[in-house]
């Protein structure tokens, strides 16, 4: 997998890569809708997951009540979700630099050198994401920039990558079945 930025990057508007120089290396940015249907992906795993559990418990609450002065509400909800989401971004991207949606769409986050991002770097986009997508989507297509970061990217210094192909097979090798 080849995945470093380019120094001196020359936009090539066909292809949406950048043109390596002679001593420059280069990164492909990932497509704004390629990393929408990875998110897709994600909120449909997590929220139906979440769904399972929160019916679970829901049904179990039915016959031994957890707290007689416990009330729901949807802020609630909407604060148990957005901690699971937070966590599966945050474990999946800190540890392989994908969730599942980026793994289908081969993407993949990192720093802006195209190296794996760091601890810090993974919560500050992970929050963004679980929290406060909606904001930081819309702010961020508002300022974007050449690397198609959100706000949250920007503030933790991480960029979304196309995760090239690369040649796993050796041409000159030969399999022979026993």
């Amino acid at each position: 997998m080849k995945s470093t930025v380019q120094t001196s990057p020359v936009l090539d508007s066909q292809s949406e890569t950048k043109v390596a120089s002679d001593n420059s290396t280069q990164i492909t940015l990932a497509k704004m809708s390629h990393r929408y249907y990875a998110w897709l992906i994600d909120y449909f795993i997590i929220f139906s997951v979440g769904l399972i559990v929160f019916l679970s418990i829901n049904n179990a609450s039915i016959f031994v009540p957890i707290n007689e002065n416990f009330q729901y509400s949807r802020f609630f909800e909407y604060g148990l979700i957005s901690i699971v989401f937070f966590l599966y971004w945050l474990i999946l991207e800190y540890k392989t630099g994908q969730s599942i949606g980026k793994i289908v769409f081969r993407l993949k986050i990192t720093n802006l050198r195209g190296e794996p991002a760091d601890f810090k770097s993974i919560v500050i986009s992970s929050f963004g994401k679980a929290v406060l997508l909606p904001v930081d989507v819309i702010f961020g297509r508002i300022f974007t920039n050449k690397k198609r970061q959100r706000i949250f990217n920007r503030l933790g210094k991480t960029i979304v990558i196309k995760i090239e192909d690369v040649e796993n097979e050796s041409k000159n090798v030969i399999y022979k079945k026993d």
